[in-house]
């Protein structure tokens, strides 16, 4: 959670202000409060009610976890439940993904937490990390350092500083969106990890500049895929809001024929 028991709400609104680059006036417009009722709020000369922090709340975008951070730090319960991913009120978003990663066959899927932390995984996703450095797969399996570690899957990604780019500026960008230090330790760690990679082997623009694809060698073939990511819609639990599922497409018909022909066995 960003809030803390030596955190006041005033201090937590005015950091998710500054986070989001609004000023006072701004926001009290969007939530129907004035400039002075906010910067009290911000001051600690006023308190808020239940419905304030939740409309602020929805001005500033806040995730679940961090609107229930916010409630706590206004002194009010949190709204939304965080269950247990095996709690059995989600057996059925559990199935969900089972149903979607296996039946994404013959082409790799997985499901993540908000940390990246790999959940499910289908067959395709095991042929595609054949021969990484097996401490990467030891429980919990962060997805990012797989990607992104020289022992794991950069030292066989395609333009791999482009990819690693785009994977560390979408990690950015959600460490920005939750404030969440767990998620900016770990930004901090890849971005660490030594940033070469082989060269490009194909045109600047492949497929027609649509997307950047994912390119990795298995064997003596390059495998090309764009992705995908879904998530639930409407959810108003913690834990079912933080799932993701990351789903490769084949970006050319020779993969396609080969994650058919590697299904095959």
């Amino acid at each position: 959670m960003t809030a803390t028991s030596s955190t006041s709400f005033g201090e937590e609104l005015r950091n998710w202000r500054l986070r989001r680059r609004l000023s006072q006036l701004h926001l009290a417009g969007e939530a129907d409060l004035s400039a002075r009722h906010l910067s009290f709020l911000e001051t600690g000369r006023s308190r808020p009610s239940r419905a304030t922090v939740l409309k602020l709340a929805a001005q500033l975008d806040l995730p679940l976890r961090e609107q229930n951070a916010l409630l706590l730090a206004a002194g009010f319960a949190p709204v939304h439940t965080e269950r247990r991913l095996d709690d059995p009120d989600l057996a059925a978003a559990r199935d969900a993904v089972r149903r979607i990663v296996d039946g994404h066959q013959p082409y790799p899927a997985l499901a993540i937490d908000r940390h990246w932390t790999m959940i499910e995984a289908n067959a395709a996703v095991a042929r595609l990390i054949e021969g990484v450095d097996p401490a990467l797969l030891k429980p919990p399996v962060n997805v990012l350092k797989l990607a992104l570690h020289p022992a794991g899957l950069a030292a066989r990604t395609v333009d791999f500083p482009l990819w690693r780019a785009h994977l560390l500026g979408r990690l950015a960008r959600e460490a920005e969106l939750t404030g969440d230090p767990k998620l900016q330790d770990l930004h901090a760690e890849l971005d660490a990890l030594p940033a070469g990679g082989p060269r490009r082997i194909a045109s600047p623009a492949p497929y027609g500049g649509i997307a950047l694809p994912f390119r990795i060698r298995v064997g003596d073939q390059v495998l090309s895929f764009i992705t995908t990511t879904t998530v639930f819609g409407g959810p108003a639990d913690v834990t079912l809001s933080e799932l993701a599922i990351e789903a490769f497409f084949p970006a050319d018909e020779e993969t396609a024929a080969r994650l058919r022909s590697l299904a095959l066995g």
